[in-house]
Order: structure tokens, then C-alpha cells, then sequence
């Protein structure tokens, strides 16, 4: 695109992923910038990376809400100012309601290689499983739980010696380096999504769904 692709990033923890962004966009080349940073909780590092790095923050805690569908669109209120181009769920605990998967495109992770082993487990649940690769899979999100359009996917070996940490860990570096990828392409070559096929290119201006 011919401007920098506006990006607000979602985090609840360590924003290992966020910091990756954001190091991405430093480069005017990326094509993406980090204009905001919300949590679902205060007092995180990625709050304070999004600090350091000079990027506004928001913070939305859902028991500061009657009920969750307040929480939803009380999230989708606070970002919509921002006027984002993609929303990046990095690392954020809650499932995202019909009020901001609705008004923009919203961009997850997940460390298996979808549709296998979906849900809060997945390195877990393949391991348990003896699967021999698994992976991380970069997707558009939808109402289900994981279960929206596959943008891309990589896979990892799990070893003989791996243990739920130590293979979690090694997939965390590759879908740092996929998310960073996928988000950059995102911005500056625009996407279509028809049905459950996602193509990244071959379209002017930003993205579409």
C-alpha cells in the first residue's frame, strides 16, 4: 500500500510477539506501524513495551463489564479510533466478539498446524497425540475458536526429547518470524479471502474480506 498499513495489536503478557512487530516497523519497508496497543489487564510487559516504544495503549478488563457482550463491544469502541487496517491478536486471552470481528479484519496465531489440535492446548495435546511435526498456523479470526480462514502455516519437528516447554519455545521463534512476515506482506501487497482460501497479493490498496 502506498502508506504504512495501521496496525493495533492486542496483547495479554510478555509481548514477545508485539515487540517483534514493532521491531518489523522500524523499517519504513515493512509497510505496517503499531499506531496502539490493547490489553485485556493491567501492568503487563507488553503494556510496557508499547510505553518504551512510544505507542499508545488502552486497557479493557472484562469484569469492569456487566456482561461479556458490554466487554465486546466496549474493545471494539476503544479501537476503532485508531482506524486500523488489521488487528493483531498477539498473545491476547480473550475471544474477540461479533463487534470487532465484524468492523475489521483481525489476524491470530495458534502453535499447531490447524485443524489439528485446536484450543488452549495445541502443543500439548500433539505431543500427547505423537504427532512427529506440528507447527503454528496465522489466521484470520472468526466466532469459532481457532477455526477462521488459514493465512499460513510452517511446520516444526517435535524431537524425541521434547517436553510441552521446550517444544512450545521452538515454536514461538517460528511463528514470530511467520506473524512478522504474513503482517508485512498483509500491508503492502493487500489480501482477498473467498471462502476459506486466503491470497495475499494481486490486489491494489489494503485488504479485503
Amino acid at each position: 500500500m502506498s502508506k504504512a498499513g495501521r496496525l493495533v495489536v492486542l496483547v495479554s503478557g510478555s509481548g514477545t510477539n508485539l515487540q517483534a512487530l514493532l521491531d518489523a516497523s522500524a523499517d519504513p519497508s515493512y509497510g505496517a506501524r503499531v499506531v496502539a496497543v490493547g490489553a485485556d489487564r493491567e501492568g503487563i510487559e507488553g503494556l510496557a513495551r508499547a510505553a518504551r516504544a512510544g505507542v499508545p495503549t488502552f486497557v479493557e478488563k472484562l469484569r469492569d463489564h456487566p456482561t461479556r457482550a458490554d466487554w465486546d463491544r466496549a474493545i471494539a469502541d476503544r479501537i476503532a479510533p485508531y482506524e486500523p487496517d488489521l488487528v493483531v491478536s498477539a498473545g491476547f486471552m480473550k475471544i474477540l466478539g461479533a463487534p470487532t470481528l465484524d468492523a475489521f479484519p483481525v489476524l491470530n496465531t495458534h502453535p499447531a498446524l490447524l485443524p489439528s489440535f485446536p484450543g488452549a492446548h495445541g502443543v500439548r495435546d500433539a505431543l500427547a497425540h505423537g504427532v512427529k511435526v506440528t507447527g503454528c498456523t496465522v489466521m484470520l479470526a472468526d466466532a469459532g475458536v481457532d477455526s477462521g480462514p488459514i493465512v499460513a502455516q510452517e511446520a516444526v519437528r517435535v524431537l524425541a526429547d521434547d517436553d510441552e516447554a521446550v517444544l512450545h519455545e521452538r515454536i514461538k521463534t517460528v511463528e514470530r518470524r511467520l506473524l512478522v512476515e504474513i503482517v508485512g506482506r498483509m500491508a503492502r501487497e493487500g489480501w482477498t479471502v473467498s471462502g476459506r482460501t486466503v491470497r495475499i497479493g494481486n490486489q491494489p490498496g489494503g485488504g479485503s474480506t
